[in-house]
């Protein structure tokens, strides 16, 4: 214990009370400093006590555990993925490749600028080892040229700084400015949202549209609703699909089921059409169709159900494609909100995702379909009644429909193209946020590209054929400024230009052109912020916002290879791939459902030999399986981009640039991961 001092007690005369105890001790260990003044009592004093040998020891001992816990963590995760990626790629897999085509013009411009850029950076290594670390701004006319290869060192500095940078940086501004605008339509599209969230807006039934009789019963107010499921070689969910549809709480004699199937394999048909055969000896009004001549993809195939005599008797359409599955009640929360809106045509509902988090690509997936829904069609739907049509999970009015012109077989994108002509003609649109129905999103990024591909190449297709038709339409001039500027050019065709252009192309080129040499913020802080914005409606995926900005990055060379096949109608721009479906969607659930509405001795009452010899087929073939190696593909633009950044990435670190570095870095490894294939779930 410390000892205590005369003077203490002279400040304290006044406050303490109570007789003075003095304490003395025997072989004091304290020593005793010599005070000025009071204060000096509690200046601080160093400590100088010695440390113990065992602790040092126990400190060392836990420092080098943790070292070496890290270390093993670092070896494992390698081992384990350098394993999972010789299982990709060699291990009892077949390795495919890409099929270019007729778009091979992006992959031979990706490779020439690969050539040139490794070109430049073995010639600036060399000049770099010699001393010459010229690299910015550097006047060339003030050197003293000391052999051939620093003459032709300076040449390039000169031809750089004079010929390249000023169209790289003008290209940059360009970009630059457009990256800012689309940013701003975002930021505007996410405060709308809020705006709806916090105003607590949404599409409301004012009162009960229907009496509440049993729906087996005559329903004569119910108006007559025609369900149509288009589909094409969907082994893997076309028996979900039409149980969910054959369950819709609505009266039967109002409704008619329309099967679509465009399959071209035999036995797929057989097992399709035995399916149909089940449901209707169950009393579901339900139907088989299947053309012979199959053009026009899934317009085509919808325009040929339209022209049927019996759906004349009808007044409005739903729509479901192969892997959709709507709850029962789906027709009694969208059908209503027609009732007493002549000038509705359309009710568009939205998507869940059942494998939504599959895997990583999945992930990614849900990210910008939660923003596409709860943002932009949301928006669009409360402050502008008009948005895209998604292609399903919606009910048309079918005058609204045939005003229109009907399904068209012009482009791949025919729901955008029925949605705009509807738009030209005064019908308004309505979106429902909280009327969900499940389907899938591709598990393999294949299946994705060509889906994406198809998605981003159509609405050019489009934009071309209706300019005319828009600037010579009746509408008022903000909805044709709404339909050019906003609809098609900032968000179909800016988006995946400047995406590509900016971070693909000329973020690698100032890496060897530094006179011209991008922003911290445009590359780092502005992309990061508008990760943010997107994640915003799926905030469980927030974890995953660097894997999203990287990924989107990379999926921009298909979308602007994708963009200009559609612009120009290069190469595969009237392509149509059905999306491959892995068959995830409610499974369980559906089996429940069907089991508990079909009992045995229900199911075969009133059919003939005949039909059930063939549902009898139909079973045998869903039992027989044949295992199919699953095929790992090379996308080559990825690779070569992979490459290109990663070259850039090496060049960066000679002019010391490190957010640049490790941007160029994560970017060209992400490439890499996707060109190997090695993101989603393998094709068979």
């Amino acid at each position: 214990m410390a000892p205590r001092f005369g003077f203490s007690d002279l400040w304290e005369k006044e406050t303490r009370k109570g007789t003075p105890v003095v304490v003395t001790m025997e072989n004091p260990n304290y020593s005793i400093v010599e005070v000025d003044e009071p204060d000096g009592a509690f200046t601080p004093m160093e400590r100088t006590r010695g440390k113990n040998a065992k602790q040092v020891t126990w400190v060392l001992l836990l420092q080098a555990h943790k070292a070496v816990g890290c270390l093993a963590w670092l070896a494992t995760a390698s081992w384990s993925l350098l394993g999972s990626v010789k299982r990709r790629l060699c291990f009892n897999h077949r390795l495919g490749s890409e099929r270019l085509g007729r778009d091979r013009w992006l992959f031979s411009a990706i490779k020439l600028f690969l050539a040139a850029s490794l070109s430049v950076l073995v010639f600036e290594l060399i000049a770099y080892y010699k001393g010459w670390h010229y690299f910015k701004n550097i006047p060339t006319s003030t050197l003293e040229i000391q052999s051939l290869f620093h003459l032709l060192y300076v040449g390039w500095l000169s031809l750089r700084a004079d010929y390249i940078a000023p169209p790289v940086k003008a290209l940059s501004k360009l970009c630059i400015v457009l990256f800012l605008v689309q940013s701003v339509d975002r930021l505007i599209l996410c405060l709308g949202c809020f705006w709806i969230k916090y105003k607590k807006i949404k599409p409301r039934i004012d009162e009960e549209p229907f009496r509440n009789d049993d729906v087996e019963g005559s329903g004569t107010e119910y108006p007559m609703v025609l369900v149509q499921i288009p589909m094409c070689n969907e082994k893997e969910v076309y028996e979900q699909s039409i149980s969910a549809v054959c369950q819709l709480d609505w009266p039967k004699d109002r409704m008619l089921i329309q099967v679509l199937d465009d399959s071209d394999d035999g036995s797929i048909q057989e097992l399709i059409r035995a399916e149909v055969t089940k449901w209707s000896q169950k009393g579901v009004n339900i139907i088989y169709r299947h053309r012979l001549v199959r053009t026009g993809y899934k317009a085509g195939n919808l325009k040929s159900a339209m022209s049927c005599d019996y759906v004349k008797a009808y007044e409005f359409v739903a729509i479901f494609d192969a892997d959709f599955q709507p709850n029962s009640d789906f027709l009694k929360l969208t059908v209503p909100h027609f009732k007493e809106k002549p000038e509705l045509g359309l009710v568009q509902a939205r998507w869940a995702f059942v494998n939504k988090d599959e895997n990583l690509l999945t992930r990614l997936q849900n990210i910008n379909l939660c923003f596409h829904f709860e943002v932009e069609q949301q928006v669009n739907g409360v402050f502008l009644n008009f948005f895209g049509f998604n292609g399903t999970a919606g009910v048309w009015r079918i005058k609204a429909l045939e005003e229109s012109g009907g399904w068209l077989e012009r482009t791949t994108v025919e729901d955008m193209d029925i949605a705009v002509r509807a738009h030209l003609h005064g019908w308004k649109f309505i979106y429902l946020n909280d009327v969900k129905v499940l389907c899938e999103v591709p598990e393999s990024y294949e299946a994705y590209k060509k889906q994406q591909h198809r998605w981003h190449s159509g609405p050019m297709q489009l934009f071309r054929l209706c300019l005319g038709a828009i600037l010579t339409s009746k509408i008022a001039m903000w909805k044709k400024a709404n339909l050019i500027l906003l609809f098609f050019l900032l968000r179909k065709l800016i988006l995946p230009f400047y995406s590509f252009t900016l971070f693909c192309v000329i973020l690698p080129i100032t890496m060897f052109v530094p006179e011209a040499e991008l922003p911290v913020w445009v590359i780092c802080y502005v992309p990061i912020f508008m990760s943010l914005l997107n994640v915003l409606p799926a905030p469980k995926s927030f974890p995953f916002i660097v894997p999203y900005l990287l990924f989107e990055n990379t999926m921009s060379v298909t979308k602007f290879n994708a963009m200009v096949s559609g612009l120009f109608q290069l190469g595969s721009s009237y392509e149509w791939i059905v999306t491959k479906k892995a068959g995830r969607s409610s499974e369980s659930d559906l089996l429940g459902l069907t089991d508990k509405s079909m009992p045995p001795n229900q199911m075969v009452r009133g059919v003939s030999d005949s039909e059930l010899l063939e549902i009898g087929q139909a079973e045998e073939q869903k039992k027989q399986t044949v295992a199919v190696k699953k095929t790992n593909k090379i996308f080559h633009k990825e690779l070569a981009l992979a490459f290109l950044l990663l070259t850039a990435a090496v060049r960066s670190l000679l002019a010391s640039q490190g957010v640049h570095f490790y941007f160029l870095l994560f970017q060209g490894l992400t490439f890499l991961l996707v060109g190997l294939d090695l993101i989603g779930e393998q094709m068979s």
